[in-house]
């Protein structure tokens, strides 16, 4: 038989305790937020970085 959702069952949801909540905030803001900034950055300056391999540094054109 297939795991059936607290809905499903005919029970109340658990509700989410203080603890579970502050947990799960610590956890998004101290772990995976700054992996996903460092990760955005780091694309975004690999972009930038291979855009100037195949057009060129920025500036004026060389004589």
């Amino acid at each position: 038989m297939a795991d059936l959702s607290a809905d499903q069952r005919g029970e109340e949801p658990r509700k989410p305790t203080r603890r579970s909540e502050i947990l799960t905030f610590l956890v998004l803001a101290f772990g995976i937020w700054p992996i996903v900034a460092v990760a955005v950055v780091g694309g975004y300056g690999f972009l930038v970085w291979m855009y100037q391999i195949i057009a060129g540094p920025p500036g004026p054109p060389g004589h």
